[in-house]
């Protein structure tokens, strides 16, 4: 099982970025999907799920309306759509399966609002 996420980066508040995670070992169109982040210094932090299919996402309070997830089970690939960021946005972004949770993440990519 191995996830490679990608994408992240430094941008000014109110920037947009689109962050992947590429996906294999397994078969990634039956798993639902997370996203995570933690930032300097707390605890990791549930950001949004995408179900198996993609026809349902849920989010967190402080990313609702700002961030999208979505998924493309042909290629594998699971995305996160940032836009309106703010600087309590700065932090790792990490991608898991959602059967096995925050263990699966990946090594994550950084995206810094500043």
């Amino acid at each position: 099982v191995q996830l490679v996420e990608s994408g992240g980066g430094a941008v000014q508040p109110g920037g947009s970025l689109r962050l992947s995670c590429a996906a294999s070992g397994f078969t990634f169109s039956s798993v639902a999907m997370i996203w995570f982040r933690q930032a300097p210094g707390k605890e990791l932090e549930w950001v949004s799920t995408v179900s198996s299919s993609g026809g349902n996402t849920y989010y967190a309070n402080s990313v609702k309306g700002r961030f999208t997830i979505s998924r493309d089970n042909a290629k594998n690939t699971l995305f996160l759509q940032l836009n309106s960021l703010k600087s309590e946005d700065t932090a790792m972004y990490y991608c898991a399966r959602g059967d096995r949770g925050a263990s699966s993440r990946g090594q994550g990519t950084q995206v810094t609002v500043s």
